[in-house]
């Protein structure tokens, strides 16, 4: 977990307490429940070049603004696999823009050819509620293939550093969201590329990975980002609105309320 510090700002959760920011700070392990995560600093970003995995929606937006304010060189990554809300595509370039990407690749990957689920087939998505299964929203391996991608790109710009916007608290429950996949892909880096051969440590950075929806709403509302560019919808409306029911809608809606911000988010 990475996590910017603001002037003055110290968590309840930081065991031992770090100085006051601002800082770019690093979970090197997350301790059992309850008992809160030791933090290690982080290397600065100033400069570096960053691929950001960016969909669109919210989660990917703030790492985006936390990697604008690390003083990144972003190259942000969009992948278009036919999926069903594509609007978030248009979101993703208007975040680009926003955060001053150095450079915005569109890549175009049909993962409608493979279906097996209700964004990338004709799949009814659910709507009755977050329930305790991974529902079928899910997307096989989708992570997995998208990391891939950002590895793949981030060897050829010679960057060490990989953002993407996974959570494990107040998510669906897709495996490839969770702390030991991104530790695993992290791994796996060093053992497929060439870069990797020779001693390069890419770093996979998950700085929202610990915290809630709320969380991360406030979040970009600290960065001055308006939340409204960013896309959560897996369902859109005919009219361009998001359902307001879907799991993605849910947690957004509940996000902001449970923040205590105004929602941008227009809703059916």
């Amino acid at each position: 977990m990475c996590v910017l510090l603001p002037n003055g700002f110290v968590p309840n959760w930081a065991v031992p307490q770090p100085p006051r920011g601002p800082f770019l700070w690093c979970a090197a392990t997350l301790a059992p429940a309850g008992t809160g995560a030791y933090l290690a600093p982080m290397q600065n970003l100033s400069g570096k070049t960053v691929i950001v995995l960016l969909s669109g929606g919210l989660d990917s937006m703030v790492c985006a603004g936390l990697a604008r304010e690390a003083g990144a060189r972003i190259v942000a990554l969009t992948v278009d696999y036919n999926q069903r809300h594509r609007v978030e595509l248009e979101s993703a370039a208007r975040i680009a823009a926003d955060v001053g990407a150095a450079e915005h690749i569109v890549l175009p990957l049909d993962l409608r050819r493979f279906g097996g689920s209700a964004l990338t087939a004709d799949i009814d998505v659910p709507k009755d509620g977050v329930g305790d299964e991974v529902p079928v929203t899910y997307v096989p391996a989708r992570n997995l293939i998208f990391l891939s991608l950002t590895l793949g790109l981030a060897e050829a710009r010679q960057a060490e550093d990989i953002m993407i916007g996974v959570n494990a608290l107040d998510y669906s429950g897709y495996p490839d969201c969770r702390p030991d996949f991104i530790a695993g892909f992290e791994k796996l880096a060093a053992l497929a590329t060439r870069d990797g051969d020779k001693g390069v440590a890419f770093r996979i950075q998950a700085p929202l990975q610990y915290m809630t929806k709320a969380d991360i709403a406030a979040e970009a509302a600290r960065l001055g980002m308006d939340a409204g560019m960013s896309w959560s919808c897996y369902d859109p409306t005919p009219d361009g609105l998001h359902c307001g029911a879907c799991d993605s809608c849910r947690l957004r809606s509940k996000g902001f309320a449970e923040a205590g911000l105004a929602d941008p988010t227009r809703y059916a």
